[in-house]
């Protein structure tokens, strides 16, 4: 069979939202009026730390799909202002969070345990406010989530290929920029990171088969499997990967914006950043190219995210490893797309209602083991109890 990305279409049941004559979509979605809306109408748990488990109205695959959202929509109105990433969240949070994390990753595994049947990822996507609420591609909810999905790989297969130019996939060419002339200097940089558990993969080792991703992206094989997910430690290194990553962005596209720069305030490894990219000519030879681009060409300017963008999985790969990768993300594609997965969602109330009874049940049952874990009470909506 021809490994490529594919293309799968997800049945969902139309939201009945209006949104106020005069505003756009997504200005509505980041607004407290709408997270109240989700709450109510697909939330499934909830806990005083503001960490809100809940359906994916708007879903990426109906066999298993829901989302955990840091709720802070009553507390911090203005949307450019509440924290978009998981180094933004206070320790007593993040806590949590990471438990919740470790108890619904390790449902799914259990639910599905043949990586031949099924693929499996869960997994943190930027969203930080690095464009207008406006602009096109902008996350329509302003604030830090997290996606747990599940695929059938036989309808993977089943799928037609997806367009291999489609900007998604690319990454608008800022993939390939960080691929084509700092592979280098990025692989070394994640080298010296205090790592344990997580081990670098060999390339290619870590690719799904069918669709031929990840491409190109600096990727972790958890050593102990699921069970290190219980440990402090993996989650510690977790947030180690993602420092490194927001470290070395926010440090080329300094460079970038400003010749011979200093170091970006609250950097995480400072040494590292110096004797590493403040003194290594492959990536300030490649930040002048950018920088001479940027003068030159507007609409290639106006591409450029200039605050740290990515998506960082947990996803189990063909062998059953659980492996951790974090893209070099600058356009804002879905999270499904590194693994090679485009999903193209259609409005179908019949389709879905027809998925839903199952889909609900796994969501009822992952619930039912966070409030055992003492991580939350569950919420009741219309469409289900609250224990």
């Amino acid at each position: 069979m021809q490994s490529g990305p594919r293309e799968i279409t997800n049945a969902f049941r139309p939201i009945p939202l209006d949104v106020p004559e005069g505003m756009k979509p997504n200005e509505f979605f980041n607004s407290a009026e709408n997270l109240n809306d989700l709450v109510h109408n697909n939330g499934l748990l909830q806990n005083p730390e503001g960490l809100l488990l809940y359906r994916k109205a708007l879903g990426h695959s109906n066999e298993f799909d829901c989302s955990i959202i840091y709720n802070t929509s009553q507390s911090i109105l203005d949307p450019l202002g509440r924290p978009v990433r998981r180094t933004q969240v206070p320790e007593q949070v993040k806590n949590v969070w990471n438990r919740m994390n470790q108890v619904i990753i390790a449902y799914m595994l259990e639910r599905y345990p043949d990586p031949d049947e099924t693929l499996v990822l869960a997994g943190e996507a930027s969203l930080d406010a690095t464009w207008p609420l406006t602009s096109p591609g902008v996350p329509s909810i302003r604030m830090l989530h997290n996606h747990f999905i599940v695929f059938n790989k036989s309808e993977l297969r089943d799928a037609p290929l997806a367009d291999l130019n489609n900007p998604n996939l690319t990454d608008g060419g800022q993939h390939s920029l960080f691929q084509s002339y700092m592979r280098d200097v990025y692989r070394a940089f994640f080298d010296e990171l205090d790592l344990q558990i997580l081990r670098p993969c060999q390339d290619g080792s870590c690719k799904i088969a069918l669709t031929g991703y990840p491409q190109g992206l600096p990727s972790w094989e958890v050593q102990g499997g699921v069970d290190a997910l219980k440990e402090v430690r993996f989650w510690k290194e977790y947030d180690t990967i993602l420092k490194g990553f927001i470290d070395f962005y926010r440090t080329f596209f300094t460079q970038v914006s400003t010749r011979n720069a200093a170091l970006p305030r609250d950097i995480n490894f400072s040494e590292l950043v110096e004797s590493k990219l403040q003194f290594n000519n492959d990536f300030l030879k490649t930040a002048k190219m950018v920088r001479d681009r940027c003068i030159k060409d507007a609409k290639y300017a106006n591409s450029i995210r200039w605050q740290p963008a990515f998506k960082q999985l947990i996803y189990r790969n063909d062998q059953g490893k659980l492996i951790v990768t974090i893209s070099q993300n600058s356009i804002g594609n879905a999270i499904t797309e590194l693994l090679g997965v485009v999903v193209k969602r259609t409005p179908d109330a019949e389709a879905y209602a027809r998925a839903e009874p199952a889909l609900i049940e796994k969501l009822i049952a992952v619930r039912q083991r966070l409030v055992e874990a003492d991580l939350g009470a569950g919420i009741a909506t219309p469409h289900w109890a609250a224990a």
